[in-house]
């Protein structure tokens, strides 16, 4: 996470006024006054000089004994100013040393203006859009983009849906390995069984739209979906074999002679960091036999039950709980979660209507912005021969999709993170809807990566790095994190462009040899560029 800019703040003896967190009262009121009359700082007054001498008014010069009383009056009204900054009969400018709201050492955190900004620039856009295809073509939109996303829309709905449906064959399945005491017991033989049926499971629905021949739109979509839910029932099945393993540890116990007394294993938690563990807890000191089988039996027990302490394995073991686990924005299973306590349906209304809103935003950059631009630089490069040409259209067509991409990124991440992802957190009452965080402070792709897609960095975190780390040295882990992470871009972009050229893998790899950089003392931290 980006540093904190109260790192950044002075004492309040600097004599800076800093603009507050929260709006005053009144607007017109931009800085307060103690009751002697100095200026409020942010840690107290901020006293006014006095005079140099009875005679002098400030820095002026020194007014002579003989002086007429109008200068007396001037030297003293000045120096009444000065004092008590009284109100005037003509209103006057309140100067005062103080930061603006974008300062690092401001307090002002709220720009929702600017959000609402955004939205008004993308109205402007869209508008004006509209007036120049009516003048153009006599419509007000085109529509060769959203012919591309309507196109076999109920084959692409149906083939979701059977895919989502065909991942609750883990619930079966994790029910046999659980009851079975042979080699379908979990830590036997039902992990490889559910890993070679996931591996299945994933080749099948990634190759079911190359098969059909869909659009590469729903292509995308549907290969994210199955990504997202591939993660899902990993989750779902190997942390209810961890369990599975866990209860019959702790019924073992039942007979201490003939069972396993050996720690518990301790995984990297959430709060902690990637290369740390708790040494108290990895490492315990020696104690009596008894002694030990009593905190292990409790270690055990823990385990088996939620951290909100409401449902214990094998309780969660139900349709209904699937169900719920299946619509829940997250991609990490847990016994229990936290809720709110009703649905608010006007704010699932407002989320829905912006994520149509969203996506119509997206057809209209994408039509009028991306597609020509990218039809006229094919048209130009099929005609030329030169280099030099060649390489100055390609800049140019760059300089011209950046604007376009960057506006196009901010509205997917919206409708996902925001839109999508709260939409299901209202209608299942999920109460954490921390999806991600401040991904624009971020002064390194490994903070940005952990924070701009909070869901997956938690899947990862704990089911491949966490998952790993008591096998593997934590560089291996963050190595083999950042593989499978790369695989994952690499087909998303396959399905792009219908090939397999590397360019999502390296470009994904790439990013350990920047964060090294990055982490070194003479990038670490700077906010340049930020």
């Amino acid at each position: 996470m980006a540093h904190s800019t109260s790192q950044h703040r002075h004492d309040a003896s600097d004599g800076i006024i800093r603009p507050r967190p929260v709006k005053p009262g009144n607007p017109a009121v931009l800085r307060a006054q103690g009751e002697d009359g100095g200026l409020k700082t942010n840690g107290g007054v901020l006293k006014l000089e006095s005079p140099a001498s009875g005679l002098s008014s400030g820095r002026s010069t020194p007014l002579p004994p003989d002086a007429p009383p109008s200068a007396l009056s001037i030297s003293s009204a000045r120096k009444q100013v000065r004092a008590q900054q009284k109100h005037r009969l003509f209103p006057s400018i309140d100067y005062a040393a103080r930061v603006s709201h974008f300062d690092p050492k401001s307090d002002y955190r709220d720009f929702r203006g600017f959000f609402v900004l955004f939205w008004i620039g993308l109205a402007i856009m869209v508008i004006t859009t509209m007036l120049r295809n009516i003048k153009d073509t006599g419509v007000p939109f085109r529509f060769g983009v959203w012919a591309l996303l309507i196109e076999r829309v109920w084959q692409l709905a149906l083939t979701d849906a059977a895919m989502v449906l065909s991942t609750s064959l883990s619930l079966p399945l994790h029910k046999i390995f659980r009851n079975t005491k042979g080699w379908l017991k979990w830590a036997s033989g039902g992990m490889a069984v559910q890993s070679i049926y996931q591996a299945c499971w994933l080749v099948l629905w990634v190759n079911w739209p190359f098969i059909y021949g869909w659009t590469w739109t729903a292509q995308v979509f549907f290969t994210l979906h199955t990504i997202i839910f591939l993660m899902k029932m990993h989750s779902y099945a190997f942390y209810n074999g961890h369990l599975s393993t866990t209860e019959h540890r702790l019924s073992a116990l039942d007979n201490p002679e003939s069972a396993s007394t050996a720690a518990a294993v301790r995984y990297p938690r959430s709060s902690t960091n990637l290369n740390k563990l708790d040494p108290s807890k990895e490492k315990k000191a020696h104690k009596d036999e008894e002694e030990a089988l009593s905190e292990l039996r409790e270690d055990l027990a823990i385990e088996l039950t939620s951290p909100l302490g409401q449902v214990t394995y094998p309780q969660n073991l139900t349709w209904s709980n699937y169900a719920d686990y299946i619509l829940v924005p997250t991609l990490c299973y847990e016994l229990e979660y936290p809720r709110t306590e009703r649905t608010q349906y006007l704010e699932l209304f407002w989320k829905t209507l912006a994520v149509f809103g969203c996506i119509f935003l997206l057809t209209i950059t994408s039509e009028e912005f991306i597609v020509p631009v990218l039809h006229d630089a094919s048209i130009r490069l099929n005609s030329i021969s030169s280099t030099s040409e060649t390489l100055l259209i390609m800049s140019e067509t760059i300089s011209l999709l950046l604007f376009p991409f960057m506006v196009t990124f901010l509205l997917i991440f919206l409708v996902i993170f925001e839109y999508v992802l709260g939409a299901f957190a209202e209608i299942t009452c999920f109460a954490d809807r921390h999806f991600y965080s401040d991904w624009w402070n971020s002064c390194d792709w490994l903070e940005f990566s952990r924070e701009w897609n909070i869901p997956v960095h938690h899947f990862l975190r704990r089911h491949v790095y966490g998952a790993s780390r008591p096998y593997l040295s934590r560089n291996m882990s963050t190595l083999l994190t950042f593989l499978l992470s790369a695989l994952g871009h690499e087909l998303v972009l396959g399905c792009i462009t219908k090939k397999v050229r590397g360019y999502g893998f390296l470009a994904q790899m790439l990013q350990l040899p920047i964060v090294a950089l990055q982490r070194t003392r003479w990038v670490k931290g700077k906010r340049l560029f930020n």
